[in-house]
């Protein structure tokens, strides 16, 4: 049994700032998340992509931002329970005691859960199945190994764009596959790789993989078209089977797989707060940089739960403490 006054579950961009948050409030702060490393989704899908919509930074990259959040956190002395999922939730008087997958119980004054899209697998890509390691991956956390490579992929969405984008000054070609013509990206970036060297195929599927051990060319079908493309790399960026786990066993109001929270970042169940991405409220936006301020206005209402004595506003973190 590990004793906190508040778990955040989720070490994403919104919990580590949550967790850096609570010690500027004074409180003790642990933190789990499925994950073996910290940063959620950046860390785990797009370590190099560019982000834009975090204020004060005009761009940075998702590494860097990640590196600044952990090193931010520090100051609060986090506990962090990695790689280990949170199953249980069971109440008393005045605590919040969860369960985790490994046996642990942590007992905290009040849960904040910034635990994004939950927990995520990606979409699978039917005509690669047998070749994932083999050429096929579903992320791109660092762009060097492709390198001087043919490289095809998969999808209409900002991640395929993105890797698209990035990858074209590195590899020998970038090919674009998506079953529609038109795209879920954000326009700004499908402008960029329309005027970039990337080769964009619309109405297409990759139909087969070839290759002797590893992927050397895929079969294409393009509009009715059947072509041969040399791939060396097949990136699979099809999106993300999200499943928000036990967290919907805990009696937690949810909506279209997303926890519904009040304007004081409260879910339906006592003491246990939400903030970031995993949230639902009229006129939600998934930022970033929303979930920055999602994590600010949880922690201090938690604060007031977990002591009643607390103000919701503790003043501004550049007076000191």
């Amino acid at each position: 049994m590990h004793d906190t006054d508040l778990l955040v579950i989720g070490a994403g961009p919104t919990g580590l700032f949550a967790s850096y948050y609570s010690g500027f409030r004074g409180l003790r702060v642990a933190v789990v998340d499925s994950l073996p490393e910290l940063g959620g989704q950046i860390t785990a899908m797009y370590p190099e992509k560019q982000i834009l919509d975090v204020a004060g930074f005009p761009t940075i990259k998702g590494r860097d931002l990640v590196e600044g959040l952990v090193a931010q956190a520090a100051t609060a002395n986090p506990e962090y329970f990695l790689d280990r999922t949170a199953t249980k939730l069971m109440h008393d008087a005045d605590s919040v005691t969860v369960g985790l997958d490994d046996g642990t119980e942590i007992r905290a004054g009040a849960v904040l859960i910034t635990a994004g899209i939950g927990k995520f697998s990606p979409r699978p890509l039917p005509a690669g199945e047998g070749w994932l390691g083999r050429g096929l991956e579903f992320f791109v956390p660092s762009f060097a190994p492709y390198a001087g490579k043919d490289v095809v992929i998969v999808g209409g969405g900002d991640s395929a764009f993105d890797w698209a984008l990035h990858l074209e000054p590195v590899a020998r070609s970038v090919t674009l596959v998506h079953r529609r013509d038109a795209f879920r990206a954000h326009a700004r970036t499908v402008e960029q790789v329309r005027s970039s060297a990337v080769r964009i195929l619309t109405k297409a599927e990759v139909t087969a993989f070839r290759g002797d051990g590893v992927v050397e060319s895929v079969d294409v079908l393009a509009d009715g078209e059947s072509m041969t493309l040399p791939a060396q790399a097949v990136v699979a960026a099809l999106g993300f089977i999200a499943d928000l786990g036990p967290l919907q066993e805990w009696g937690i109001e949810v909506e279209k797989r997303h926890v519904v929270v009040d304007s004081a970042m409260r879910t339906s169940v006592e003491r246990v707060f939400a903030a970031g991405d995993i949230t639902e409220y009229p006129g939600k936006v998934r930022l970033i940089a929303v979930g920055f301020g999602e994590a600010a206005t949880a922690v201090n209402n938690a604060a007031v739960a977990i002591d009643p004595s607390a103000h919701v506003f503790p003043g501004h973190s550049s007076e000191g403490s």
